[in-house]
């Protein structure tokens, strides 16, 4: 399931932003109690949020996808948010209920970021808790260190 700019709005911020298109993966995979159905997981409410808060946020260019698994299972709900030629962050321990305007908020910030990188002061709290990981991007190509 993925939803492209499913209003239709034009971002007012584009012409003072660097715009990309980001993807936000979602886990629905993992349940916090295995009495759940599949179609209740942590992960399904989440993209569901996430689908209607991107579109009220008037989000441009952003995708919202489900995917079976990101292999952290211990930390449910988990989201992989990720853009080319930015660095990808994989997120845990988010609670649809309480945490989407948070990862909307993130990914916003995100996709103005020229590398992926959030400063750490503009990241939301869950940003900042939640990062398993991060990823360099494709062909990445660290700096030459600096010589004294």
């Amino acid at each position: 399931m993925a939803l492209t700019n499913p209003c239709n709005v034009i971002n007012v911020e584009e012409t003072r932003t660097i715009a990309s298109k980001v993807t936000v993966f979602v886990c629905v995979s993992c349940s916090r109690d295995q009495a759940v159905t599949p179609t209740a997981t942590p992960g399904a409410e989440l993209l569901a949020s996430l689908e209607l808060r991107f579109c009220d946020a008037g989000a441009r260019d952003v995708t919202v996808t489900a995917v079976e698994c990101l292999a952290v299972c211990k930390r449910p709900c988990t989201l992989a948010m990720t853009a080319a030629e930015k660095w990808t962050y994989v997120i845990g321990d988010i609670d649809a209920a309480r945490h989407a305007d948070e990862v909307v908020a993130a990914t916003l910030a995100y996709q103005r970021s020229s590398n992926g990188i959030v400063p750490w002061r503009e990241r939301p709290e869950t940003f900042r808790k939640g990062v398993v990981s991060r990823i360099p991007p494709l062909g990445f190509v660290p700096p030459e260190p600096e010589l004294a």
